[in-house]
């Protein structure tokens, strides 16, 4: 890892994933994994949970029925997923430690954005429940050309929306998924959370247990602040 490259530097775009970055979501998509797969028979096991983590919904059915070996249920169990993550995240929106304070400081020297495998509908109420969605400026997603991660897509498109270049940019993430998008995609990276066992995650530049580490939160506070436009 390269600490000093981040903590030296002031991006002019930050980038941020949703589901296990932002908000404690993870959690329900590998419980809506489960209940899925249970449902076929099958129980799920820790490698499986793992090369699922950040998956977009329709690679993760295919990859659920694969496991199961029910190709022919992809599209059932792809609709069950989403459904059943869909009911989860209603009932329980809850933000990661540190999201809160750490988008609000980023947001006083950078434009934001978030880039996410998940539904529109669902980061957007996601982040409006816990108060956090007004700091975004553009939310990308998969569709309309734009490929799901860890093709660079959405952090491509995610940055040159807000006006700025990858170089300049960082992303924040917590899967192995969203980093292979973000190096791609030529960002920096923040990589927060468990640190998955994987060679992946040395495509991070600083890896922090959460969004509320206390260094993190000191680089932040630390940053030149933007000046308001005339």
């Amino acid at each position: 890892m390269t600490v000093h490259t981040i903590t030296d530097w002031t991006p002019s775009v930050v980038v941020f994933d949703c589901d296990g970055t932002l908000m404690d979501t993870e959690r329900h998509w590998q419980a809506a994994r489960d209940t899925v797969l249970l449902g076929y028979g099958v129980v799920p096991d820790p490698e499986f949970a793992e090369l699922s983590k950040g998956v977009h919904y329709t690679d993760c059915g295919r990859m659920m029925a694969q496991f199961a070996g029910r190709p022919e249920s992809t599209q059932a169990m792809t609709v069950q997923l989403l459904d059943a993550f869909r009911k989860l995240v209603a009932e329980n929106p809850v933000p990661t430690p540190g999201a809160e304070r750490m988008v609000a400081g980023v947001a006083r020297f950078a434009p934001l954005a978030v880039a996410s495998n998940c539904p529109l509908d669902v980061v957007e109420s996601c982040l409006e429940a816990v108060g956090l969605l007004r700091y975004f400026e553009r939310i990308v997603v998969p569709g309309d050309g734009v490929r799901p991660k860890p093709d660079p897509d959405p952090y491509l498109t995610a940055v040159r929306a807000l006006g700025g270049e990858p170089r300049d940019a960082l992303a924040v993430e917590d899967s192995v998924c969203g980093l292979r998008s973000a190096a791609a995609a030529g960002l920096r990276v923040l990589g927060v959370g468990p640190r998955p066992a994987d060679e992946a995650t040395e495509l991070a530049d600083w890896w922090v247990p959460s969004l509320a580490e206390p260094g993190l939160t000191a680089w932040v506070a630390g940053r030149i602040p933007r000046q308001p436009v005339a």
